[in-house]
């Protein structure tokens, strides 16, 4: 019986295991397209293959994008030197986002150790229990009260939305694997689908809208005030933050639907926890702390004390908020080097940041954006506004990161747009610029804090992609069917 019940297991792993190497090889012998060399597309193969890997979950997400880049690493293909290569290789363990979603991950440990974590959970389930749709809500509204005063998706999101969410599936008795479609996958998609909303709807909710802006302003003279900005995608930003609790509902299906009882038996644990212990008013007082850096330390107009300049960076804050908990008694290190889905997480993003990062490198996102738009002189202004538009969003598959992504393609399009008569580069510049946030919904790599998400182990891999694609295709067409009009008539 043991031998019979491991059989399926391994066709199925061993199929999963080749269809990654297929896609490589198909790609790797298929003619190079004019404008690209060898080099570049078979890099290309390499990204193509990793991708499918990801999706078919031929082996644990880390061990997928570790070996894609290692082979692209001796095969040479960024640089033929070794030195060089290796060199490239590693710069993703350095990367600042990188460490700031490790540091989410020990903020989460820290509300849990602390049991800051369950209460604030316990009170939500408490106020809001009774109605599972009504959760989801909260924790849409929770992201939407912090996005305008914080640039980071990913310490918004990750560092202050998660930590406490994830303790509200297990309250309900769901938790990572078979439960999980209990409660916590439609919990832990809302809130993802919800930051990507936030982060498109207010200028100061995403780093990158800042870098796209001034693009923007030196490619096509477009100059946007934090009002404009909002107003300019408040209908569909608004409409968004509505409807998507309630299509998550749906999608998802949780179990648990009406449970009075839970918020009832909530209520009774909130009184059994008894008054706040001291490491959760230091816990507490930790992430109002990080608050305040990750505002504060953002604006060059505000003097952050005792840092020695005005400016802090998302990550440094975590460090610093980290080394306090440490300080502290909050948590130990041994807490730190135990959690295994940090480090399963840190090894996936590093990767996938690189690799994505490597395209960019070598040429193919210019090659592709350019060949892209060629076609386009001929068509009407409309069309070729919104076929660019489209380009836009969905090469975002290709990116792990919107800062790059901002920075590789937005030019190319503007460029593209300007030498089309007709074409209102300024909308085109807007509609661009507001997919920055919607985009990252996409894929488990799209933006800071999807890794959390994905690696959850709430959502299912499949689950991901599939939800990524639909929402995905949801926020793109409310841009051409509600931002588009509006920023024509206003």
């Amino acid at each position: 019986m043991a031998a019979s019940s491991q059989t399926p297991q391994a066709k199925g792993f061993s199929w999963k295991l080749i269809a990654p190497l297929v896609v490589w090889l198909a790609i790797y012998l298929w003619p190079v397209p004019t404008g690209l060399n060898a080099n570049q597309w078979h890099y290309f193969a390499v990204f193509a293959a990793v991708i499918t890997g990801l999706i078919l979950e031929s082996m644990p997400v880390g061990a997928v994008g570790f070996i894609g880049l290692t082979v692209a690493g001796v095969a040479g293909y960024i640089d033929p030197d070794p030195g060089k290569s290796l060199r490239w290789m590693l710069a993703g363990f350095a990367e600042s986002t990188v460490w700031l979603i490790v540091g989410a991950f020990v903020f989460s440990i820290g509300y849990r150790k602390s049991q800051l974590g369950r209460r604030i959970a316990l009170v939500l389930v408490q106020k809001l229990g009774r109605n599972t749709l009504g959760l989801g809500y909260a924790v849409a509204m929770s992201d939407f009260l912090l996005a305008p005063a914080t640039p980071s998706n990913t310490a918004r999101s990750g560092g202050i939305v998660y930590p406490i969410i994830s303790n509200i599936p297990r309250i309900y008795g769901s938790e990572p694997g078979p439960t999980a479609g209990k409660i916590g996958t439609y919990v832990m998609w809302t809130a993802f689908a919800a930051t990507a909303i936030t982060s498109s709807l207010f200028f100061t909710a995403l780093a990158p809208n800042a870098a796209a802006l001034a693009i923007a302003k030196r490619t096509a003279g477009v100059e946007v005030s934090w009002a404009q900005w909002f107003v300019g995608f408040a209908p569909l930003g608004i409409l968004l933050m509505i409807l998507v609790p309630l299509l998550s509902y749906v999608v998802c299906r949780p179990e648990v639907k009406h449970s009075p009882e839970i918020s009832e038996w909530a209520a009774r644990e909130v009184s059994e926890m008894g008054p706040m212990s001291r490491n959760e008013w230091i816990m507490l007082a930790l992430i109002i702390l990080a608050m305040f850096l990750w505002i504060a330390g953002s604006s060059p107009d505000i003097h952050v004390p005792l840092l020695g300049s005005n400016f802090v960076n998302a990550t440094t804050v975590v460090f610093i908020v980290i080394s306090l908990m440490l300080v502290t008694g909050v948590i130990e290190f041994a807490d730190i080097v135990s959690e295994k889905s940090a480090w399963e997480v840190f090894f996936y993003f590093t990767s996938l940041l690189t690799l994505a990062s490597g395209l960019n490198e070598i040429g193919f996102i210019k090659w592709f954006a350019t060949e892209y738009a060629k076609p386009l002189a001929g068509l009407s202004p409309s069309t070729a506004m919104i076929l660019l538009v489209a380009l836009f969003f969905w090469i975002h598959y290709f990116f792990s990161s919107i800062t790059s992504h901002a920075a590789a393609v937005l030019p190319v399009v503007l460029a593209v747009g300007s030498g089309i008569p007709g074409l209102p580069v300024t909308t085109l510049a807007m509609l661009c610029m507001y997919s920055l946030g919607l985009m990252g919904v996409i894929s488990p790599y799209a933006t800071g804090p999807a890794p959390m998400y994905f690696g959850s182990g709430y959502i299912g891999k499949g689950q991901f992609w599939g939800f990524g694609l639909l929402f995905g295709l949801l926020y793109f067409a409310g841009l051409l069917l509600i931002v588009l009009p509006w920023l024509q008539i206003s």
